[in-house]
């Protein structure tokens, strides 16, 4: 029970208290909504009247209003404002503000019960009040909604705000206790106030989101108890979305004035999508009371579609952004409204929460008890992992793979309510980082139209461009001459063609001679880089690379997102790594591979530039992370673009070049999930001997990944590389990492656990659950043995990888042949199979969910060699072109390297 606070006495409380039921009374025997609050309060702070809002609600002004307290030493801080303009947003409650330097409090006499608490701010420069300042905190009785909140970053950060901002909470108030929200300026910070446009509270159902004294409560996922919302916590209305449907505004909720977006910009992948409505049904509330949702939410969804065979390979996901550190309450609505949907088990299908399965057979007609009757489902997910400000919390749903458990594979959602809930009174999370810096624009200095300055400078530009030209001629005839002289010397020293020309990268007074190749890779000054980082702030780090920071900058205007990653300046270590990646990477361009843009090199900074890759390393996407699994088909797709970059290395190159460093935090991926392999600083160029197969070297690699024969005898090969890509393969298919000190003794090397898995047919065992039910039987076996053989101890026994790319394409032709059960192709890899593999294939005619693989059973065998298969011309074509696919070149390529700190350094 929290105690009764401490406030100032006065007398017309209870005035108060009459006239708001009087005003809820009154709003009651006209109301058009399934439920009438018993408090709603509407305070336009800054206001000496009375306003009528948009959708008809009249705000109260608070100057001279009873509901606000302060001291007689705080009441001289305490301002109200009245904006001129408010462009784009709402008049009420944004155009007045109640502002102060000290500290303030609403004291709100209500009822016992549970409230909806909504604040509202517009953060803009108001008299005398620079908006930047507004850095503040705010509390209800004892619950910590918002500290030292920056209201303008806030608002900046959010993109559908038009500058205004509002949030909602959800407290109860017991027994003779009053509703106080304190208003507090930062005290460490000078200048700092607090301000507020508008409260609103709303009384609410008892127990609409909170846990009945007598309920069990509900799922936590990945725990063994039951999760509980009581009340002496409070919530945090996070997201709240009509899935499928148009935004609801507030006015058209069922009472409580709940705005629901729609939820097209959450959707993580923006496919086409099937959109079912049925706004001509009859809702049926008996599993749920009518005021849970509107009507609207439960007439319209998503599903999956009316494919079995493209429902079985993917996920419809959403993905929404939450601060981390707290747990999260998620409310999902359902409704089946769809006339052929009657009977349970009629549609079953699969929920995934924070990537964890919350439901294996969710059947909305069993929770519900018919069609058309609406019913909610409520989780609670800990997202507490990580030291990140936000972290992404996953909602998605698949179709259910086993068809005689279903009549229809496929998936439904009609509403999403997200909660933050309190950590011990406390809802309030840091500040979002800050927007890009703009970069300054340099204006020409203005001239008279026609002056004699113009035309001569016209003149001078001309002079200069012609001097330009054949100075550039000369340099060209200079270049290609010593390129000829290098050509016909058959110097094999490794001299580059640009080595003659060294030049002074920058025009630093600490400046250094460097050899670096400008002609090939954009040369940054240093205020370039300041400008796209903001003097490297912190807040724009994302990431810790091999020898320092990774940051995300903008440049050309602040159009073009960046990784910038910057030497620990003054430092020795990795100067040579810095080097050998210009070097390489200026030379390299390929579809798979990373491509440089730039380099800084000024004094005691050495900084490289690469394009932002949106979606980060591979491992971001396969363990610990909050990302949502990807599908096996997904995975396989990124092996085989990564296999094709390192064998054009191997081979495509003028030299060998040996990566060295193969690892999935090295294999990134692009907004369209391209794959391409990076953090080239440990490479090395292979044996340019005919006779020499090896190179002498350094062990240096990455603990887990690091090929033993190279350990025991620091001969270097390409097979090393080979050898990091096995690990690769099986770190992909397991989910896990290659060294794992917590598992049991036979587990924790992968690399081991995958050989000994192989060799007594258990190979499934390190199979990631997530993937069960996703890949065939004969594309595990073909996938297995081309992973296993990369992990033989010695060297020469290991495939190239050519040979790797070209069985990785085989195991996912044999997959897409296998997703074909059923439909008419001519054109199918035909194999020596058993029974239970041959059905598998399209003219068995049977049910490919029979066969595909399960954790259950399966075995790695050789008996897939290239005798054994067969194709059709027009498969043969095919084949053959996506081979020459991967050795195609590109002039560009977004690129990023290393965003998380890599080990074995």
């Amino acid at each position: 029970m929290r105690t009764r606070p401490l406030l100032p006495c006065f007398a017309p409380l209870c005035l108060v208290v009459i006239l708001l039921h009087h005003m809820t009374t009154t709003v009651a025997a006209n109301s058009p909504y399934p439920y009438t609050p018993v408090d709603q309060i509407l305070l336009n702070c800054g206001s000496s009247g009375n306003s009528t809002a948009s959708d008809t609600r009249i705000w109260i002004g608070d100057v001279n209003s009873k509901f606000l307290i302060h001291s007689q030493s705080q009441s001289q801080s305490s301002l109200t404002s009245t904006l001129k303009q408010a462009p784009n947003v709402a008049q009420v409650p944004f155009t007045d503000a109640r502002l102060s330097l000290a500290p303030f409090t609403y004291v709100f006499p209500v009822t016992a019960g549970q409230k909806f608490v909504r604040l509202y701010f517009y953060p803009a420069s108001y008299s005398n009040f620079d908006r930047s300042n507004a850095l503040f905190s705010v509390k209800v009785g004892v619950f910590t909604l918002l500290s030292n909140f920056n209201a303008s970053l806030n608002a900046d950060a959010d993109a559908d705000s038009k500058g205004a901002i509002s949030r909602e909470y959800c407290v109860n108030i017991e027994e003779d206790q009053r509703l106080n929200i304190t208003f507090t300026p930062s005290p460490n910070v000078s200048n700092s106030y607090a301000f507020i446009n508008g409260i609103e509270i709303l009384s609410m159902p008892t127990n609409l989101y909170y846990t009945p004294i007598d309920g069990q409560g509900f799922e936590y996922i990945g725990q063994q108890n039951y999760y509980r919302i009581e009340n002496s916590t409070s919530l945090e209305m996070v997201y709240r979305l009509n899935v499928g449907g148009q935004t609801i505004s507030s006015a058209n909720d069922t009472g409580m004035f709940r705005e629901w977006q729609d939820d097209f910009s959450y959707l993580k992948e923006h496919r086409m999508l099937f959109l079912p409505f049925n706004d001509t049904i009859k809702l049926n509330f008996i599993a749920i009371p009518q005021y849970t949702a509107p009507e609207a939410v439960y007439r319209t969804a998503r599903t999956l579609g009316t494919n079995s065979t493209i429902n079985l390979s993917y996920n419809l996901t959403w993905q929404f952004p939450v601060d981390s550190g707290f747990d999260y309450l998620i409310r999902l609505h359902f409704c089946e409204f769809q006339p052929e949907i009657i009977d349970a088990s009629d549609r079953r299908f699969h929920i995934f929460i924070a990537n964890q399965t919350a439901e294996e057979a969710a059947d909305v007609i069993l929770w519900s008890g018919g069609n058309g009757v609406p019913v909610y489902r409520d989780y609670a997910v800990s997202m507490r992992q990580g030291t990140e400000k936000k972290v992404n919390l996953y909602v998605a749903i698949g179709a259910e793979p086993q068809r005689w458990r279903t009549a229809y594979q496929d998936a439904i959602l009609n509403g999403v309510e997200i909660f933050k809930v309190s950590d011990n009174g406390n809802l309030a999370a840091p500040n979002p980082d800050p927007l890009p810096p703009n970069p300054p624009i340099i204006a020409p200095p203005a001239q008279a139209k026609g002056s004699k300055r113009n035309r001569t400078t016209i003149f001078a530009a001309a002079a200069g461009g012609v001097a330009g030209f054949i100075l550039l001629s000369i340099l060209g005839f200079l270049i290609l001459r010593r390129g000829k002289r290098v050509k016909d010397s058959g110097s094999s020293d490794g001299t580059s063609w640009w080595a003659p020309f060294s030049f002074t990268t920058t025009k630093s007074t600490k400046t250094r001679k460097s050899s670096l190749p400008s002609a090939l890779s954009r040369y940054f000054s240093l205020a370039e880089i300041k400008a796209a980082t903001n003097n490297f702030e912190d807040t724009f780090i994302i990431g810790v690379g091999g020898f320092g920071n990774v940051y995300k900058g903008y440049i050309d205007g602040g159009d073009h997102p960046v990784a910038i990653k910057r030497l620990v300046p003054g430092s020795q270590q990795g100067v040579l790594e810095f080097e050998t990646e210009i070097e390489l990477l200026s030379q390299l361009r390929h579809l798979h591979l990373v491509s440089l843009i730039g380099y800084c090199n000024d004094g005691i900074e050495m900084i490289l530039v690469y394009d932002y890759m949106a979606r980060g390393t591979l491992r971001d996407h396969l363990y610990k992370s909050n990302n949502p699994p990807l599908s096996w088909k997904h995975r396989l797709q990124i092996c085989i673009g990564a296999a094709r970059g390192l064998s054009y290395l191997h081979t495509g190159a003028k030299q060998t070049i040996i990566h060295r460093d193969v690892k999935t935090t090295n294999i990134l991926l692009d907004e369209e999930w391209v794959p391409k392999v990076s953090d080239f600083g440990l490479s090395k160029t292979g044996p340019t001997g005919v006779s020499k197969a090896h190179v002498s070297t350094v062990v240096k690699g990455s603990f887990g990944y690091l090929d033993p024969e190279y350990y025991r005898r620091q001969q270097l090969t390409e097979k090393s590389d080979v050898y990091s890509f096995g690990v690769v393969l099986c770190e992909v298919l397991s989910a896990r990492p290659p060294i794992l000190k917590t598992a049991e003794k036979k587990q924790v090397s992968l690399a081991e656990w995958a050989r000994q898995s192989s060799r007594h047919g258990k190979f499934d065992q390190i199979v990631d659950p997530t993937l069960k039910g996703q890949i065939a039987t004969a594309c595990l076996n073909k996938f297995g043995e081309v992973a296993v053989s990369c992990l033989h101890d010695s060297g020469v026994e290991r495939p190239s990888m050519n040979d790797v790319v070209w069985g990785l394409e085989f195991a996912l032709q044999l997959q897409e042949s296998i997703e074909k059960v059923g439909k008419h192709d001519d054109h199918v890899v035909e194999l020596e199979m058993n029974g239970a593999e041959k059905a598998l294939l399209p003219q068995s005619k049977s049910d490919d969910s029979n066969n595909m693989f399960s954790s259950s059973g399966g075995q790695v065998s050789s008996i897939y060699s290239s005798s054994e298969v067969t194709m059709t011309s027009s498969a043969d074509q095919s084949f053959s072109s996506t081979n020459k696919e991967s050795d195609r070149l590109v002039s560009t390529g977004a690129v990023f390297s290393e965003i998380m700190n890599p080990q074995g350094r």
